[in-house]
């Protein structure tokens, strides 16, 4: 069933430089994204993941897509006004394609990943 799935969120016009910041994501996560991904990997939570994932001109940090629920874990800069705005937009976007995002901050991963796994799991 995750097949159907495969491509059809991409921006075609941008999906090669989308893939490769993707592909360069994923070499180099960060320590929240590597604790997550290894919970989630092994279906933590019960359903099947996806990490730095392309969905429009997004890069999604993990998606599940047939329940179609972006987790995004945010660093220090998304507190900037800046940052806060973009956010937003991609949040509105997202939700506007029919998918739920859900954040985290680094801290929060790092500190109680249970509390976290709890919290995707009842986004499921």
């Amino acid at each position: 069933m995750e097949k159907d799935y495969e491509y059809c969120t991409a921006d075609i016009l941008n999906y090669d430089l989308l893939k490769e910041f993707a592909s360069n994501n994923r070499k180099h996560p960060t320590e929240a994204e590597s604790i997550l991904w290894d919970y989630l990997k092994r279906s933590g939570v019960g359903a099947p993941f996806r990490r730095q994932h392309i969905i429009g001109n997004y890069i999604a940090d993990f998606v599940c897509l047939p329940a179609r629920l972006v987790i995004e874990i945010d660093g220090g800069y998304h507190q900037l006004p800046q940052q806060e705005v973009n956010d937003e937009v991609r949040t509105k976007w997202l939700n506007e394609q029919g998918f739920n995002v859900i954040r985290f901050t680094n801290e929060k991963v790092i500190a109680n990943i249970e509390s976290v796994l709890q919290t995707i799991k009842e986004h499921l």
